[in-house]
């Protein structure tokens, strides 16, 4: 049996880490990361075996002599209350393709597939320059955050691959997601309920499901999603949502453009549209290209701009 003298594991435990939630294990993981950084060979790799660590303050700095990889046997929970976090570079490879074919979220309830990269009640916040690859599940799911401002991102799984949501929000407010690129094969970005004063802009979309308000009015009590802009995206082979259970108001489009490969069938109520330039691209398209249309249903719309197809009423 031979040794690689040229990649060595550094696991936290091995540093103290005790793993029970309680007991600080900060010091742990930054000698850890220390040891890693520093080691002369190629690669050095921190390992975090399964458990609940609490870490109250942890900076992993750079540059380092090997390439270093951080191994989540599970996956990461980044959980602070009124606490600020900032988060730059690196991949989370969550080996989805191993769990796609047993995936069954869409039948039980109580599925178990794991998010590797969890953030909850983080208040002034920075992430930047991180890639997700293959989740199993949700890429990132955030939960109760303020103020948390996400750029650089880089999302990407099968176009086939099931329930891979890119990022998921829920209960959180005054968000930003910017000049990222989200390919999966589930909804780009979605909104849960109770969230506020969410910003999404310079992303590219897509393949996936486009960016969704989704699973509201399923509980009487499901709190409402408020202020949400998407500006200047782009969706590339994204499919459509699933039709709105719940009332929609104060909603406007400015300056679309875009193709259709399947012509509508639902409507939207009281929304303003401005600017937009419309050409279908399904089945049967002709050289000419075949008549667009608009389908409307008990609407009062407030318009301007181009319209193209013309608007239906």
């Amino acid at each position: 049996m031979g040794i690689d003298a040229t990649n060595r594991v550094f696991n936290v435990k091995d540093f103290g880490a005790v793993a029970d939630g309680i007991t600080d294990d900060s010091k742990a993981f930054d000698t850890a990361w220390r040891e890693a950084c520093n080691w002369d060979g190629i690669k050095g790799t921190v390992l975090v075996p399964p458990g609940k660590y609490l870490v109250s303050f942890a900076e992993f700095e750079g540059p380092c002599k090997a390439s270093i990889s951080f191994q989540l046997r599970r996956l990461l929970d980044l959980f602070s209350i009124d606490t600020s976090l900032s988060l730059a570079k690196g991949t989370f490879h969550g080996q989805g393709e191993t769990a796609w074919p047993l995936n069954q979220c869409h039948k039980n309830s109580d599925c178990q597939l794991p998010t590797p990269i969890r953030f909850n009640f983080l208040n002034d916040s920075t992430i930047t320059g991180i890639k997700s690859v293959d989740s199993k599940y949700f890429h990132i799911n955030i939960l109760g955050c303020y103020n948390l401002k996400i750029n650089d991102l880089k999302i990407t799984a099968h176009a086939d691959s099931p329930n891979t949501e890119g990022i998921h929000i829920g209960r959180s407010n005054g968000m930003e997601i910017s000049h990222s690129v989200i390919a999966t094969g589930d909804d780009c970005v979605s909104l849960g309920q109770g969230s506020k004063d969410i910003l999404v802009s310079e992303v590219f979309c897509g393949p996936g499901q486009g960016i969704s308000v989704g699973s509201l009015g399923k509980g009487i009590k499901d709190e409402e999603v408020v202020g949400l802009t998407v500006r200047n995206c782009t969706f590339t082979c994204t499919s459509n949502g699933v039709p709105s259970q719940v009332k929609t108001s104060n909603v406007r489009f400015n300056n679309i453009r875009g193709t259709s490969a399947n012509k509508p069938k639902d409507s939207m109520p009281n929304i303003e549209i401005g600017n937009r330039n419309l050409v279908y691209n399904g089945a049967n398209v002709k050289v000419e290209g075949p008549e667009t249309t608009s389908l409307c249903s008990n609407v009062k719309p407030t318009l301007f701009g181009k319209q193209i197809p013309a608007t239906c009423v």
